[in-house]
């Protein structure tokens, strides 16, 4: 759908924005912005913090973190509740129809949410501002304003004078914004509403057919390291409730007899203070391989650390060749692995790593990897994990996990079949990603085009309730 542009226009005096339309006043947000405040305005953290106990009845107000509007968890965590009524200054307003919304000051700055509805009095937590616009604004049209790609970028640049990256109250004042009649804000924004919804309808599907052939591709996989490419071969029962029937001529081993017959064939990286970042050095000849590979699967080498020769001959036990799985050692994706490719130079694994080395005898490298993925998958792992800070295998649980061993002939050609499948599954998944971010893209530039005056919507009516149900069958 195409939309007309404006008949007048002037130059808005800022290079990025352009032209905008004739009528359109050009001002700092500071001339829409009635209150500005942050959560250091009244109280310290520490101050609130002392307060993690309560009894019933007693008066508390959830404390409201940028995390929290992130992940949509606000108000489940008992440590997020702060007691005493003094807390309860700012978040009264429960949509964005009130004016008020919250943008993140340090970090990943200038991200907007609208003030959320925690169902309990809500206080500010740290690293946000509450902001409450006059009627000079709209607060959905400054809503999509700031996500736009020239509101946005105007937030974006204000972290380059710190190193954490800050946004000041300042900063958002003088943050350059349009500003159309409010009756024509209004319909920008019930256009900008209408239209998003659908391209965000389209989005979610695309995001459904993502994980719907993730999971076909994992079945796929499961399917063929467990049951062989042989559907009239004889199967007897394994014994094993997430595994079921096996090929009757497969080996049912462990992991630690699967491993090459030589020293560190299967060992972790280096402990605590043997691989640090002191001993990191931009002209070393040892990359150092972390975990950051095994669950993604990407390698560039000149992202990679290096170590010096001399070092390397101190953690030598965890070198890693290429052929040798890397797994994810620590932290929420644990267990995830990719087969190292052939590097420039020789590698050592960090201390969040595993290094695997399998007997090239009885075991294909991609058939190991590829059941390693189903143990990870089936949760067949989480009898090997250590927990304290943060989950972590253990080498020794791991070496005790079930482990089937085909014919190795038998094993080669399940890799082939898998690489047919998986290539086409993948060439699928990528097709829907690629419509995915086109889809966002298109989202960014509709809203950007709008809230800049690029488009002129003042004659858009949303379309009748049989004209919406037509659309809403199209998407689906």
């Amino acid at each position: 759908m195409s939309f007309p542009a404006y008949k007048g226009c002037k130059d808005s005096g800022i290079e990025k924005l352009g032209e905008v339309p004739l009528h359109w006043e050009v001002n700092q947000l500071r001339r829409g912005i009635s209150f500005l405040t942050d959560f250091e305005a009244n109280c310290s953290f520490s101050d609130m913090a002392k307060n993690t106990t309560f009894d019933k009845g007693e008066p508390f107000a959830w404390l409201v973190r940028a995390t929290d509007l992130e992940n949509r968890r606000y108000g489940i965590c008992e440590g997020n509740r702060f007691c005493g009524e003094q807390t309860y200054k700012f978040l009264r307003k429960t949509s964005l129809h009130g004016g008020e919304f919250l943008v993140t000051k340090r970090g990943e700055i200038g991200k907007i949410y609208v003030v959320p509805d925690t169902g309990e009095p809500a206080t500010l937590g740290p690293n946000l501002y509450l902001i409450k616009l006059n009627d000079k604004l709209d607060p959905e049209f400054a809503f999509y304003w700031f996500k736009g790609s020239f509101g946005n970028r105007q937030l974006k640049i204000r972290n380059q004078s710190t190193t954490i990256g800050a946004l000041y109250k300042d900063d958002l004042r003088d943050c350059i914004c349009v500003m159309p009649p409010p009756e024509e804000q209004k319909q920008i924004a019930s256009f900008l509403d209408y239209e998003t919804a659908k391209i965000d309808a389209l989005i979610e599907k695309q995001q459904q057919l993502i994980a719907l052939l993730g999971e076909k591709r994992q079945a796929v996989i499961s399917h063929a390291v467990t049951k062989g490419l042989n559907p009239d071969a004889p199967m007897r029962d394994s014994g094993v409730e997430w595994l079921g029937q096996v090929p009757e001529h497969w080996e049912m081993t462990w992991l630690k007899h699967t491993l090459a017959k030589q020293p560190n064939a299967f060992v972790d990286g280096p402990f605590g203070s043997n691989l640090k970042s002191e001993h990191f050095v931009e002209d070393g000849t040892v990359f150092v391989v972390e975990s950051g590979f095994a669950t993604s699967g990407r390698l560039v080498e000149e992202n990679l650390k290096r170590i010096s020769e001399k070092h390397f001959a101190t953690i030598s036990r965890s070198e890693a060749c290429a052929g040798d799985i890397i797994i994810a050692k620590i932290g929420a994706r644990y267990g995830m692995s990719s087969i190292l490719p052939r590097l420039s130079f020789k590698a050592v694994v960090s201390g969040n790593s595993l290094k695997l080395t399998v007997d090239a005898e009885t075991m294909n490298v991609d058939y190991s990897h590829a059941f390693l993925q189903v143990l990870k998958s089936c949760a067949a792992m989480d009898d090997g994990v250590n927990v304290t800070a943060q989950p972590a295998l253990s080498l020794g649980g791991l070496k005790n996990l079930l482990f089937l061993r085909p014919p190795l002939d038998e094993q080669a050609a399940i890799v082939t079949e898998l690489n047919v499948r998986r290539n086409k599954l993948d060439a699928l998944i990528s097709a829907a990603f690629a419509m995915s971010e086109l889809l966002q893209e298109r989202r960014s530039a509709l809203i950007s085009a709008a809230v800049t005056g690029k488009i002129d919507v003042r004659g858009w009516k949303p379309p009748s309730s049989a004209a919406r149900l037509e659309t809403e069958m199209e998407v689906a």
